[in-house]
């Protein structure tokens, strides 16, 4: 299964964070695709549902424009590029944040986790919210894939805001703080 290969709107695009304690940020050893995949395994991750809105994902670059005194325009030199912050928006659902819930005791703990954020065209068939699949790329069993490319990093979730609507569905900004490179883009092999 190669890269998603043609354009399309990544409708199906998909946010998890790994819930199993022993592969915390620190304990993933080499960050191989294998091992981040691992951290995905069956029951141990959690998807963050009713995302209305992804930013941009990725490393940001590491160019410094620099005036120089005489000329026309600004030299670009190598700089050292910031950590991103990643800010989604989302439909709040009250129940998926609540304190003792999954999400809800993730929100502001300092623990790092590992994120997965996977480009989908499409919804996979089979296994796609199943605590089964250890990954979302459908089911080979019945001989069925679907086209996706994931990316993976270390994180934190750092704050929940909501924002009550008026006139619209109650939102809330999830803000996480990106505490290691960008691995990736994998291609997730789905398990029978």
């Amino acid at each position: 299964m190669a890269h998603i290969s043609s354009i399309g709107a990544g409708m199906f695009s998909d946010l998890s964070v790994c819930t199993d304690a022993t592969a915390g940020g620190t304990a993933i050893g080499t960050p191989t695709e294998a091992n981040l995949q691992l951290a995905f395994a069956a029951s141990k991750y959690t998807r963050i549902r009713n995302v209305r809105e992804f930013p941009a994902m990725g490393t940001p670059p590491n160019i410094v424009n620099v005036p120089v005194y005489g000329q026309a325009t600004s030299q670009q030199v190598q700089g050292q590029a910031d950590s991103p912050t990643i800010e989604l928006t989302l439909n709040y659902v009250a129940s998926d944040w609540a304190a003792g819930t999954t999400l809800g005791n993730l929100v502001a703990d300092g623990v790092q986790k590992v994120f997965r954020f996977t480009l989908l065209n499409s919804e996979p068939p089979v296994g796609y919210d199943s605590a089964g699949a250890s990954s979302i790329a459908g089911d080979v069993s019945d001989g069925t894939q679907t086209e996706n490319s994931s990316y993976f990093w270390i994180g934190k979730i750092e704050s929940l805001m909501v924002s009550p609507q008026l006139s619209d569905a109650n939102t809330a900004t999830v803000t996480i703080s990106v505490q290691s490179a960008f691995f990736g883009a994998f291609t997730v092999a789905p398990t029978a």
